[in-house]
């Protein structure tokens, strides 16, 4: 039998407690299996008409369609990015919608606000880029005192933020404060003074990151330019750029929000000084002077120094010599004045080159203001004459072109020092320094603000104020240069041009002001009155009988007036300049209130004993006789049409003239010097305009009985006939008024001279009979060309004089003469003239054919 075998273990049943379960590595865990499920599940719930969009339209919106609200609210979020982009989105918004800024700036200012300190730098520039290039120029015409209020109090807590570019960054937004609104600084100069101390006093920063020392002391230099100031005239009146230092034009002239800070400004000051003397190692170690350093080291200069000029010339209460005491002289003495003349241990390229000579010029500067303070030594003193001596020279500049730029916007620093240092130094030192200082005037580029400032500089050195005193030896040894000075400023004028107004009117206000002070001084008198002839190229030259018209032709009103006032104080006006200024007065471009300016003028001059009377006279008769009247025929042009004729302003200069000549004195004696004058004008047949203004001028000066010498009633009357013909064929029987005006000095010379009336009929009898015979007139020329055109003439002529009944009255006595000339007409009519149909027809509506010499007569004299 086969034994069965015993049942395997694996078969055998048995109770599990805990089935333990094997898992590989690396898989999750199941849940356990009484877990309970918190996962939720919705579906999204839709409700109609609350979409976004919808909300939006008609707002102004982003590119990314946010609304200005929105991005505000994003300006506070926790992401970075999301503050920046919002920040992007708000530029964005406002250039396009620039209307949106307008109605919610103060909102939008009081929530940018809070971004100033943001902890993100990126964001901290958006901001400032914002506030620079859209939120304040966009505010500008607002209360910009209620939205600067909003502001500054973040920047002052950002200036005391732990951050070191935070704190600098609130410097830079309180610079772009005092941009837009100066006047800022005087509300907050105490604080602001004293956060710049504390930011200088942490040096752990500005010799290791130069930019950020640049970006803080630029704002300073800002700043401190805004300080009040009773500068000396020699330094108010500089012109040109501005550029080491500047009181703005907009800075306050009162002590208002500054009678505090001088303590305060004195120990800033004294913070400067450190800084600039840590850097002097920094620089001796460099193997150049790159940028960055000579930004920083300048600014600090520029800083010291306005500085410097409120301690001395501020508006305070406090003398120079109290706040200049022992401590900041000897700091200014040690550490700055005693490390001039700042020069490098390495070669010179030439940019480092004209680097170092603008900090040295600056440094010379403060020493210049501080010189009675710090009382130097004579060696200290002479060096920086030296220095002086050269910068003007320009040898210590590089000769390149970039060089020759810098040596021009520097140099004027030093030149409102040179009338006190020519008073002052001894006599060797002052002739080095007026050498120097004339040949960079001459040396200069005309339209320089260099030559601005020279200029002012001169004006102050010719007529010097109260407080200037100069030696016997100084005032002898400078008359040579002022020589110079003086016979220079006419020569400039016409180098300028009409290219530089401003400039031009620089130099005419010096010479107004030499020629109002050589009354009192016999060598400006005597200089003055030697610079006419360069002065009349200004105005116009004439040669080979070309007038060529000098820069007072194209300058503006203010430099023409200037330079017409500048005429009254030549104590002898000589005729060269005379008839310079007499062609500005004719040409047809020069504005007629600028001839009238000139004429009053030149009268008041002759008034004062400035002009000859002889030479007066000839200058207004000169004008009257080559004034050109625009267009050259009266008619048909009339007197209303003023865009297009200046008959009128002739009119006018006319009777001006006739005004002034009355009132010169004895009009005998006028009369007698005038009909020279006028007796020569005559012969030249000048035109009918002007012929008119001549006889006027002349009738006004005459009286009854006439004045007239036998001469001049005979060339007048040759003259007359020919004048009132042209009166007659160039003015329409209907416009009496032209008429009269044309006529009426003639008719008061025949009611004045007799022999003249009958002189002048017999010129018109002979004019009839002798067919060879012309009148001296332009246009009676054409009467002349057969004998109808001479009838008609002479009948037209005598029945214009019928037409006044006072000169009918005065011909009448003349019945032999007016006989004698229809006479001659009836003869010329029944000569022959009926058989030239054309002709006859031209006189038929006076004569019918065939009236006959009695006819003629009586219907003249009925006529």
């Amino acid at each position: 039998m086969v034994r069965s075998k015993p049942p395997s273990k694996k078969q055998q049943k048995k109770g599990i407690d805990f089935k333990k379960i094997k898992r590989k590595l690396g898989r999750k865990l199941p849940p356990p299996k009484n877990a309970t499920n918190t996962e939720i599940k919705s579906k999204a719930i839709v409700l109609p008409e609350q979409s976004v969009a919808t909300n939006k339209e008609g707002l102004a919106v982003s590119k990314k369609g946010l609304t200005l609200k929105e991005l505000l609210q994003q300006t506070s979020h926790h992401n970075a990015k999301v503050r920046r982009d919002a920040l992007m989105g708000i530029k964005d918004l406002v250039i396009n919608h620039p209307e949106e800024l307008k109605l919610h700036r103060y909102a939008v200012i009081e929530k940018l606000r809070e971004r100033i300190s943001d902890d993100d730098k990126v964001v901290r520039e958006a901001l400032y880029q914002l506030f620079k290039s859209e939120i304040f120029p966009g505010c500008a015409e607002d209360n910009q005192g209620l939205f600067i209020s909003l502001l500054m109090t973040y920047i002052f807590n950002a200036m005391t933020n732990l951050a070191i570019e935070i704190r600098l960054m609130a410097f830079k937004f309180f610079d772009l404060v005092v941009q837009y609104y100066p006047p800022c600084f005087s509300l907050y100069a105490e604080k602001i003074l004293q956060s710049y101390e504390d930011i200088l006093r942490k040096n752990q920063f500005y010799l290791e990151d130069k930019g950020k020392l640049k970006t803080t002391l630029s704002g300073l230099v800002r700043c401190l330019s805004l300080l009040p100031s009773k500068k000396p005239e020699s330094e108010k009146n500089i012109s040109g750029d501005r550029i080491i230092h500047a009181f703005e034009p907009d800075a306050p002239t009162a002590n208002a929000g500054f009678s505090t800070i001088i303590k305060k400004l004195k120990e800033l000051v004294l913070v400067l000084i450190n800084c600039f003397h840590d850097f002097i190692p920094l620089l001796n170690s460099m193997p150049q002077l790159d940028a960055l350093s000579f930004d920083c080291i300048l600014s600090m200069l520029q800083s010291i120094d306005i500085a410097v000029r409120y301690f001395i010339y501020g508006t305070h209460e406090e003398t120079p010599e109290s706040i200049c005491d022992q401590t900041l002289s000897s700091a200014l003495s040690k550490k700055l004045l005693g490390v001039f003349p700042l020069y490098p241990k390495h070669h010179l390229s030439v940019k480092e080159d004209d680097r170092y000579f603008i900090l040295n010029v600056v440094i010379t500067a403060i020493f210049l203001h501080l010189r009675e303070l710090v009382c130097p030594s004579a060696n200290v003193f002479e060096k920086f004459l030296q220095f002086v001596e050269n910068a003007l020279l320009g040898t210590i500049c590089s000769s390149t072109r970039s060089g020759k730029a810098t040596w021009e916007k520097h140099i004027p620093l030093l030149l409102p020092f040179i009338p006190k240092l020519a008073s002052e130094v001894e006599t060797g030192w002052q002739s080095r320094i007026l050498e120097s200082f004339t040949r960079t005037f001459k040396d200069c580029n005309p339209e320089s603000s260099l030559k601005l400032a020279c200029l002012s500089m001169i004006e102050e050195m010719l007529t010097p104020r109260g407080d200037m005193h100069y030696t016997e030896a100084s005032v002898t040894l400078g008359l040579g240069y002022q020589t110079v000075w003086i016979r220079e400023l006419p020569l400039l004028l016409n180098l300028l041009g009409d290219k530089q107004p401003s400039s031009s009117q620089v130099v005419l206000c010096l010479l107004l002001r030499l020629g109002q002070f050589s009354g009192s001084n016999a060598f400006l008198f005597s200089e003055y009155e030697n610079i006419q002839f360069a002065l009349s190229e200004f105005y116009s030259t004439c040669q080979e009988g070309n007038i060529y018209y000098g820069p007072f032709m194209r300058l503006p009103r203010d430099c023409q007036e200037l330079s017409i006032c500048c005429l009254y104080y030549f104590s002898n006006l000589n005729v060269l300049l005379l008839k310079s200024v007499a062609f500005c007065c004719l040409c047809s471009d020069l504005e007629p209130f600028i001839s009238f300016r000139i004429i009053e003028v030149l009268h008041a001059a002759y008034k004062a004993g400035h002009i000859q009377i002889a030479d007066h006279i000839s200058f207004f008769m000169t004008l009257l006789s080559r004034f050109k009247i625009l267009p050259e025929t009266i008619y048909p042009v009339r007197e209303s049409d003023v865009k297009v004729s200046n008959h009128g302003d002739f009119k006018s200069l006319t009777s001006m003239l006739c005004s002034y000549l009355l009132q010169m004195g004895d009009c005998s004696v006028v009369f007698q010097i005038l009909e020279k004058a006028f007796l020569g004008l005559i012969l030249l047949q000048p035109p009918l305009e002007n012929a008119c203004a001549m006889l006027r001028v002349l009738v006004g000066l005459d009286s009854k009985p006439t004045r007239l010498s036998k001469q001049s009633i005979i060339v007048l009357s040759n003259f007359l006939p020919g004048y009132l013909m042209d009166v007659v064929h160039c003015i329409p029987e209907d416009d009496v008024q032209t008429w009269r005006y044309y006529v009426l000095p003639c008719f008061f010379m025949f009611d004045r001279s007799s022999k003249l009336l009958k002189l002048f009929l017999d010129v018109i009898g002979s004019f009839l009979t002798d067919s060879n015979l012309s009148l001296p007139s332009d246009t009676s020329t054409r009467y002349a060309t057969d004998s109808l055109s001479r009838i008609n003439a002479t009948i037209s002529l005598l029945l214009l004089l019928y037409k006044d009944a006072k000169v009918q009255k005065i011909i009448s006595s003349f019945r032999t003469e007016i006989s004698s000339i229809l006479q001659s007409i009836a003869s010329l009519q029944s000569s022959g003239l009926a058989d030239d149909p054309m002709n006859f027809a031209h006189s038929k509506r006076h004569f019918p054919r065939g009236t006959t010499k009695r006819g003629i007569q009586a219907k003249f004299w009925r006529e």
